[in-house]
């Protein structure tokens, strides 16, 4: 289903932020969509994919990695632990903390869920003409660089 276009003038940088949010917004929401049927929460797939990039991190870093406190990551570990899709070790050096890692079945869940999204946002890209892709290409670069910002 297409929309239409923003009447948000993006000629100036406020303009272009305003677009920007509504549109990645947006799509952030459709992607997750994609991935349906596991039920986890945004909260807890995003903590699932940070704990699987920082393999071995204590659940005080990844609070403060995800930006949550730490009571609030407290209750997104033992959800994941509950579905069997994280693990607690102790730590290598300090015994009164653990680290987490994913489990098999929570890297094949996320795998599973990078595979639907991508495919959806693949087949997104094939509607657009050349000339939109060829943009695209061109703008992923900045996007990245904004969202390390």
């Amino acid at each position: 289903m297409l929309t239409k276009p923003s009447r948000v003038d993006v000629r100036s940088d406020a303009g272009l932020a305003a677009a920007l949010r509504v549109s990645l917004a947006r799509l952030n929401r459709r992607l997750r969509r994609q991935a349906g049927g596991h039920r986890l929460t945004p909260t807890q797939a995003a903590t699932l994919a940070a704990i699987e990039r920082h393999d071995g991190i204590s659940p005080g870093e990844l609070a403060e990695h995800e930006k949550v406190q730490p009571p609030s990551m407290t209750r997104v570990l033992a959800a994941l632990e509950a579905r069997g899709l994280i693990e607690r070790t102790p730590h290598p050096t300090d015994r009164r903390q653990v680290t987490v890692h994913v489990t098999e079945t929570g890297s094949a869940l996320l795998e599973e869920e990078r595979r639907k999204r991508e495919a959806w946002l693949a087949q997104r890209l094939a509607e657009l003409t050349p000339e939109e892709r060829e943009t695209l290409r061109a703008a992923a670069p900045i996007l990245e660089k904004l969202s390390r910002m």
